[in-house]
């Protein structure tokens, strides 16, 4: 059993898991949330029968996230049965949210990410029915997942709701990051393609990360 959720402050979401070997990495290094992408152009796109046999893998602890771009809304509601959280990487608005909310167990999240490009992107997600935020950087051509890294500068004031911050957060900069944005107080980090190798999770690099949060992040 991981017993994330007491041990630090600062939540970590390991994104892109779709091997048996990674939910094996998650289960090992613990973090507070692990990431499934249901977009079909992403190459880290997995089915929702693959989901369920992963999320049925992980220790208890660890929450099971579902990224989603601009699905239908009863289509998505299936994916109920591997996670418990549904991130909203594409489009969709307020409208989309409130009736997602009533097809998914009330135990489940919404979180909304947002590709900003402005403070005033930041604003009007914080003002959606949504749990939670996550801040990614802009990309015209792809709705996530480029390891293009957030310009955290374009944060000016604390959101009302919890936020993560995704967008080329690595070992090599998450201190610095977080220093940098701390009166936010951010809830969490979303990192994806910084700790793989050739495409596939890297237990070193995911446990690396891992140590400074727990021992660096989490003591400043």
């Amino acid at each position: 059993m991981c017993d994330v959720m007491s041990n630090k402050s600062v939540k970590i979401k390991l994104c892109g898991l779709r091997r048996k070997e990674d939910t094996e990495i998650a289960n090992r290094v613990c973090p507070d949330y692990i990431g499934m992408v249901f977009a079909e152009k992403s190459r880290r796109c997995v089915s929702l029968e693959d989901a369920v046999r992963l999320s049925s893998a992980l220790s208890e602890g660890i929450i099971p996230v579902g990224v989603f771009v601009n699905m239908p809304l009863k289509e998505a509601a299936k994916y109920a049965s591997a996670v418990r959280v549904f991130q909203l990487h594409g489009d969709e608005d307020e409208e989309y949210i409130r009736r997602l909310r009533e097809l998914i167990p009330e135990q489940c999240e919404i979180w909304k990410a947002v590709r900003v490009r402005t403070p005033k992107d930041i604003a009007a997600a914080d003002e959606y029915s949504c749990d939670k935020l996550l801040l990614d950087a802009f990309s015209a051509k792809e709705y996530g997942g480029t390891g293009k890294r957030f310009d955290i500068s374009l944060i000016k004031e604390k959101p009302k709701k919890p936020f993560f911050v995704a967008g080329g957060v690595s070992a090599d900069n998450i201190l610095e990051i977080y220093k940098d944005i701390q009166r936010f107080e951010p809830y969490g980090f979303d990192l994806s393609s910084s700790v793989e190798t050739d495409g596939y999770k890297d237990e070193k690099k995911v446990s690396a990360l891992m140590e400074i949060v727990r021992g660096g992040i989490n003591n400043v």
